[in-house]
């Protein structure tokens, strides 16, 4: 049987143990934070990030990873790998897709697949998930590239942010731009399909919280769905909000993420979300 490696970017912040059972591993984001430059989650953990953020009134940016990162690591893993699957952050809000796509195109010692998730944090880390779950039940690479262009297809992510002004700040904001400028206790409930677009305002984060509960529970029409909740610095508010999910929605698999801090850089403290997609799409 052939030996696939996952190859994903940090944004989709998956716990080490996990990455362990799967076979995957990560190329980091860049982070320029004043004179100082971090790779994400390597140089910056996420505690020390947001504390950080909330504290220092320097601006942190971000940049894509590089095709030359990229090729390093599959030099790396076609040591000991016979393919290489890379799910990565949608090409809408990173370039990183095309650098990878770039450095695919120069490497021929194992197959690679490339796959824009067209999502991030937890919609980019369920489909990685599915990527392992597929390859240790023994589907090639073409298969599980498939299965995670199919989990892409059906994810719903929506999610709430504390303020705008990270997105705006950082370029990620799009569709989300005409809510600039609302009252603090106006909260958007944002959505990401390739890029991030604005669904409606709710007043006040607890009433959001619940709308954006409901608006997932509404997409999936009482599927049986893999769910993930991810959050920048608000783990009680992510537990609670996992609960009214699994209340209002056939939960099969849920898991729990922080975003990781190149997320967090466009985000910001508060933002919680949600991912999900119907199980019955790969099965």
């Amino acid at each position: 049987m052939s030996k696939i490696a996952i190859l994903t970017d940090t944004s989709a912040n998956l716990p080490a143990e996990t990455m362990a059972a799967y076979n995957i591993h990560t190329v980091p984001h860049n982070i320029q934070w004043g004179e100082q430059s971090f790779l994400d989650n390597v140089d910056i953990t996420a505690t020390e990030f947001y504390e950080r953020l909330e504290t220092d009134p320097l601006i942190p940016t971000t940049s894509q990873i590089t095709m030359m990162t990229f090729l390093q690591a599959f030099e790396k893993l076609a040591e000991t790998n016979d393919g290489i699957l890379v799910p990565l952050i949608s090409g809408g809000v990173s370039g990183t897709v095309d650098s990878a796509r770039t450095a695919a195109a120069e490497f021929d010692k194992v197959p690679v697949e490339i796959v824009d998730t067209r999502s991030t944090a937890g919609g980019l880390a369920l489909a990685v998930l599915a990527a392992g779950e597929a390859l240790t039940a023994g589907k090639s690479l073409a298969e599980a590239a498939a299965v995670v262009r199919t989990v892409s297809d059906n994810l719903h992510v929506y999610f709430v942010v504390d303020t705008l002004k990270y997105l705006h700040r950082g370029g990620r904001i799009g569709g989300a731009s005409r809510y600039l400028g609302t009252m603090l206790s106006i909260k958007p409930i944002l959505m990401l399909n390739g890029t991030i677009d604005a669904v409606e305002r709710v007043r006040g984060k607890k009433k959001a919280l619940q709308r954006l509960v409901a608006i997932v529970a509404e997409k999936t029409q009482g599927e049986p769905v893999a769910v993930s909740v991810f959050h920048a610095k608000a783990a009680e508010t992510a537990v609670s909000v996992l609960e009214q999910a699994k209340a209002a929605m056939q939960v099969e698999q849920d898991y729990t993420f922080e975003l990781s801090p190149v997320l967090g850089t466009h985000a910001g403290p508060g933002t919680v979300g949600i991912a999900c997609y119907p199980v019955s799409c790969i099965r």
